[in-house]
């Protein structure tokens, strides 16, 4: 490769790691959509319900840094199956506050579960310090 070539997308930073992303997130993916019929976007907010409780879709957007548009339709097929509710807030009618169903928190800690064993497995492949580095390091990436 010449100077003015000598790029390589394969070593590109954003590229590696939505790469690593696409693996994990399809491994997983076979689990909550084979169980519960949910694309990615759905268990993203049936998690952050789960884990932080009742919230609207824009504290959701923000918190997962997903598209309102997104978590919009991601909220509607929730509510088809019948694993979260809407309640419109008492101080500003605007909004809805979301939140899990018992269904929904059901099918949360089930694939929670899976998650934990899901992760346990992927960081099995690395040292103890290799993995909390791989953490670390994601953590100090997400937050730039």
């Amino acid at each position: 490769m010449t100077k003015k070539n000598d790029f390589d997308l394969k070593d590109f930073m954003p590229y590696l790691l939505n790469q690593a992303a696409e693996v994990m997130s399809r491994d997983f993916e076979v689990i909550y959509r084979s169980r519960y019929g949910m694309l990615r976007t759905e268990w993203r907010v049936v998690f952050h319900l789960g884990r932080y409780g009742a919230m609207t879709a824009k504290d959701i957007c923000d918190r997962a840094r997903i598209h309102k548009t997104k978590v919009s339709r991601a909220v509607r097929a929730l509510e088809t199956k019948r694993f979260l509710r809407r309640e419109q807030q008492v101080n500003d009618r605007r909004h809805e506050s979301l939140s899990l169903t018992p269904t929904g928190q059901r099918v949360f800690e089930d694939l929670l579960k899976e998650a934990r064993t899901y992760d346990k497995e992927v960081m099995s492949q690395f040292s103890d310090g290799d993995a909390a580095q791989i953490r670390k390091v994601l953590i100090q990436i997400a937050q730039l």
